[in-house]
């Protein structure tokens, strides 16, 4: 029998298919993330882990589990576990490889038909003051617009997919491209992410977040966008320059954005407590001020890390992780992150 921690917040439904799946072991359930400032005392005895992206599996909080033989994410990205830290005892890392290439990929377009067709501000000018004036709400139709689809793995190919069902011009960058999809799913790649920028009317992302990710769109390289462009993330946060997408809608060059994730968001997510009880130097609070003046843009559309959030792939979400926690109980992993190879 296992002692196997369930950390970040799970559905009813959710813990109730768990209890029944793993009722052979002794289950805990914390719905805050876990992080260095959260690791219960009677968690420290767990053989499995399961987080989600918002909790931080440091170095530090890996030594807090002496008996620890597998971490478990309950999401595709694992930026927020220690890989290194982990591999050098171990233990396994397994995540969950693919969930939601339609789901995400559907919320980048919502977020785009929401800016084009000018949905939430309509919805303000009625609900919250009443008005009726269509002529203040002209928008921009997405046929005949060039798409810009920055990594093509299977969020962008669905990406790909939609933004042809819409009649747009479809450009990709990869920097592994499968030149084989070009035919199959009706895109062009460009060489390059400044030949891609140059070209594109709507930016959407869908990049893992690493270090060569880190800022991949930047205050050098933003501006390559034509004036009135649309950026859409929800890869990560980290992936786009907080600076440089500020500084481009507020003098206008950008159109706007479509954002589910932006850097900090740890700090919107929980910023009081995190003033009255944790360490704000661990944040950049310039950053953490820009995202608040960017949530209150009309042409900016922020989303709290919830692309991924459908009944059908909060499914696959469980089902495959409880895969992943029988599989290391059994001594056999599936889905296993691996380190950056020579790092280890």
């Amino acid at each position: 029998m296992a002692t196997i921690a369930f950390f970040g917040t799970l559905r009813s439904w959710e813990e109730g298919v768990i209890r029944e799946h793993l009722s052979d072991h002794t289950l805990l359930f914390y719905p805050t993330p876990l992080s260095p400032s959260f690791i219960p005392e009677e968690a420290k005895e767990a053989d499995i882990i399961s987080v989600f992206v918002d909790a931080q599996v440091s170095a530090d909080v890996i030594a807090a589990f002496p008996r620890l033989k597998g971490i478990v994410t309950r999401s595709t990205g694992y930026d927020h576990i220690d890989l290194e830290a982990a591999a050098e005892r171990g233990i396994v890392v397994a995540n969950v490889p693919s969930y939601g290439e339609n789901t995400v990929a559907e919320h980048a377009f919502g977020l785009l038909l929401a800016l084009s067709k000018r949905i939430v501000d309509g919805y303000d000018m009625l609900r919250q003051r009443g008005e009726y004036d269509p002529s203040r709400l002209t928008g921009f139709d997405l046929k005949g617009k060039t798409l810009g689809v920055v990594g093509t793995g299977r969020i962008g190919q669905h990406a790909i997919r939609i933004g042809n069902g819409f009649q747009m011009r479809v450009l990709g960058y990869d920097a592994y491209p499968r030149k084989e999809l070009e035919a199959e799913l009706g895109f062009r790649y460009v060489d390059s992410l400044e030949e891609l920028l140059r070209q594109v009317n709507v930016l959407t992302l869908h990049v893992p977040y690493l270090p060569s990710t880190h800022h991949l769109i930047n205050r050098d390289n933003i501006r390559l966008l034509p004036k009135g462009a649309v950026i859409i993330n929800t890869s990560r946060g980290p992936v786009v320059e907080t600076e440089a997408l500020f500084a481009a809608l507020v003098d206008g060059h950008l159109g706007g954005a479509g954002l589910d994730v932006v850097e900090e968001e740890g700090f919107i997510k929980d910023e009081l407590n995190l003033l009255a009880h944790g360490s704000a130097e661990q944040h950049n609070l310039r950053v953490a001020l820009m995202n608040h003046k960017l949530i209150d843009m009309p042409n900016v559309i922020v989303t709290p890390h919830s692309a991924f959030n459908t009944r059908e792939a909060l499914e696959r979400i469980l089902r495959t992780s409880l895969e992943d926690i029988d599989a290391i109980l059994q001594g056999s992993p599936v889905n296993v992150v691996e380190p950056p190879q020579g790092r280890v």
